[in-house]
Parts: structure tokens; C-alpha cells; sequence
């Protein structure tokens, strides 16, 4: 923790360029903060740019800008995930944020003097009063321990290295979890072969995605999961931890879409037997293909400071670690309501806690060195 040179000092470090990132980033900005974003891809938006080829997003483009910064395209289409990229490139551009891009973050600790240091993947460490971890909720791909089972000829991709149907081997494929990115990489594998896909279903929204009463369905769900159900109201605080627990229901692509297409609905994936994935009623699956579309874990494991639950979750009020100043989170499931995930409810959670780093600033005088690596 000693070597920490000067330039290598800064008031509050955002870790994760993302739109909780860049959100924050926005509002330390506006209260002068200095601050910079660290982010480990090499351009930002590339967390978009590395999705699947054919992803488009799941909320319409009225919805998709964060603070200062309207999603520049019709209100409500569904713009493609390198729209997203470069609506976040351009946005971070647009206000100047101090973003350094290729750098990973790998520990954030306590030095001696109380700061907090931060170690980069290149060597590097930093130190900061505060330090705002803004990388997504769930971010590590999740796998069932026995896909290490199957068979080493199986061509095995998780949904997070999926791109297109090309990367598969010739032949059937089982996708694995019947949610919204398994019915999307399902609905485009079956035009091109013989698709399964395991899992049961989350259910569905009651509208048609993209019409009329899509759209007065959007203003619904923003309304009851940004105003309503929110920690700081009893509904809230009952009715949104389920909600967030049971994961959102198929928004683009419903049951009859797929069924209509040629997608084969199979149980659960629930072992392997002699190589091949087996299903919970018994039957064994004999496909040159599976995708693993079974979701992403929290891992905060860099994080080497008493802050988090058994479950391994931060413990926080409004994204705010009270059992260790100056620590802050965007970005977590129902953070604050049941959008803070989303990109409605990032903003207004990045704005509180830019305000709570703004106030708990006022308190302590400023060393010059502090501000070296943002306007360096």
C-alpha cells in the first residue's frame, strides 16, 4: 500500500464506465467534484459492443438516456447494442468526463492513512477519500458446475461469448434458460437449425412489445417500479424484492412467437449423463451445441473492505456504505427501487450518491495533490 506517488491521487474514483459510471460522472461534474472513471475495456460502450450481434435493447430509446443526454433516435424504437455503445462514447465525450479506459480494477482497500487504494491490473495503485464501485450488478457469467461434465466435443458458449450462429459447430443446439436472452439467441439459432431450449418459462408481458399498449405498458412499469416500489415505501420495501428475485418476464419474443418459429420447448437442464446434458425428466440430449443462457452472478471479491452480508451483497442505504465512509455503489438490483438496475432508475441513483460524495466534500478541505490526476 506505500509507493503512492502524487499524480496518483485523486478526490473520488467511479469504478465501471458504464451508464452508472458515466451517471455519476455527470453529477460530480456539476458539483465540481474531481473525480475520474476507471474502466477495463479499451473503448467505452465496448460492454455493449461485446453483446450478440443481433441485440437490440429491451426498452424503447425515450428510456435509454441517462442524465443531460436524450437517446438520440425515435422515441420508441428499440435501438441495437452498438447504438447503446456509441450513445455512451458520445455522452462521455460530450461532457468531458475523465474516463481512462483499458485500466482494471483488481483490490480497493484501506492504506495506513485511512484513504482508500486502489490496485489497477497494469501495477498501478491510486488513492482517493472516495471511491464509487458503478460495474453492474451482475457481471460474472453463472454456470452450472456440471457444464465442466459434457463432452469436450460439445461446443459450449455462455450467452455473455454468444455472437451469432456462425461461432457453432454444424448440427442441433440446446439452448439452456427460457428468459429473455434464451429466447432471443433461440428465436435466431432456429432459423438455421434444429433448436431446443430448456427451461422454464418466466412468463410473459401482457402486451405486445413495441405497440400501442407496449407503450402505455412502459410508462406503467416506469411509473410503479420508479415511484412505487421503492425501498423507502412499505410496498416497496414487501413487493420489490420479490419482484427483482424473480427475474423480468419475456418482453420481445413471447411463447406463441417461438413455438411459431420452430423453437422446441424441453424441461429443465438439471445434469449429464455419459457426456451429454440431461433433463429433469430423465431424458438425455445428444446436440453438437449448447448455449448457456443461465444468467450472471455478483462478485465483489476485489473488494477488500467489511461491507458486505453472509449472501456476500453490499450493505448500504440508497448505494451509500454508512459502515465505511466514502464508499459508495450504483447499479445494484433494487438499490433503491426496482428500476436501479435499469437505465431509468441509474440516473437518480447516481445523483444521490454524487450528492452524498458533494456534502460529505464540503466537510474536508481539498489538498491540492488530490486534484492532480483529474486535471492532469
Amino acid at each position: 500500500m506505500d509507493g503512492v506517488r502524487d499524480a496518483d491521487r485523486v478526490q473520488t474514483i467511479v469504478i465501471g464506465g458504464g451508464q452508472a459510471g458515466l451517471s455519476v460522472g455527470y453529477h460530480l461534474a456539476r458539483r465540481g467534484v474531481p473525480f475520474v472513471i476507471l474502466d477495463a475495456n479499451d473503448r467505452i460502450g465496448d460492454s455493449w459492443r461485446k453483446r450478440w450481434d443481433s441485440l437490440r435493447l429491451f426498452s424503447p430509446a425515450r428510456y435509454n438516456g441517462i442524465p443531460g443526454m436524450p437517446f438520440p433516435a425515435a422515441a420508441w424504437t428499440f435501438p441495437t447494442k452498438d447504438e447503446m455503445a456509441d450513445y455512451l462514447e458520445a455522452y462521455a465525450a460530450r461532457f468531458a468526463l475523465p474516463v481512462r479506459t483499458g485500466v482494471k480494477v483488481e483490490r480497493v482497500a484501506k492504506g495506513d492513512d485511512g484513504h482508500f487504494v486502489v490496485a489497477t491490473g497494469d501495477g498501478g495503485r491510486m488513492e482517493a477519500e472516495n471511491v464509487v464501485v458503478a460495474t453492474g450488478a451482475h457481471r460474472f457469467p453463472r454456470l452450472p458446475e456440471f457444464a465442466r461434465e459434457l463432452d469436450c466435443e460439445i461446443r459450449q458458449l455462455h450467452s455473455s461469448e454468444y455472437l451469432s450462429p456462425a461461432q457453432l459447430r454444424d448440427g442441433d443446439v440446446l439452448v439452456v434458460g427460457a428468459g429473455n436472452s434464451g429466447a432471443e439467441i433461440a428465436f435466431e439459432l432456429v432459423e438455421s437449425r434444429r433448436c431446443l431450449l430448456a427451461g422454464k418459462s418466466p412468463g410473459q408481458i401482457p402486451v405486445r412489445h413495441g405497440t400501442l399498449r407496449g407503450r402505455a405498458f412502459f410508462r406503467l412499469f416506469r411509473f410503479l417500479g420508479h415511484t412505487v416500489l421503492r425501498k423507502d415505501r412499505r410496498i416497496g420495501r414487501k413487493v420489490g424484492p420479490k419482484l427483482a428475485a424473480k427475474g423480468a418476464p419475456l418482453i420481445r419474443r413471447r411463447e406463441k412467437d417461438l413455438a411459431a418459429a420452430g423453437v422446441e420447448r424441453v424441461p429443465r437442464v438439471n445434469g449429464v449423463r455419459d457426456g451429454l446434458p440431461q433433463l429433469e425428466d430423465g431424458t438425455v440430449i445428444d446436440v453438437p451445441n449448447v448455449v448457456w443462457c443461465t444468467g450472471f452472478r455478483s462478485d465483489f471479491d476485489w473488494i477488500d473492505l467489511p461491507v458486505f452480508d453472509v449472501a456476500g451483497e453490499p450493505r448500504h442505504v440508497r448505494g451509500v456504505a454508512e459502515s465505511e465512509p466514502g464508499l459508495y455503489f450504483v447499479g445494484l438490483i433494487f438499490q433503491y427501487s426496482l428500476t436501479s438496475d435499469l437505465l431509468p432508475g441509474r440516473g437518480r441513483d447516481a445523483e444521490h450518491v454524487a450528492a452524498h460524495i458533494a456534502r460529505r466534500e464540503r466537510k474536508a478541505p481539498v489538498r491540492p495533490e488530490q486534484v492532480a490526476l483529474a486535471t492532469g
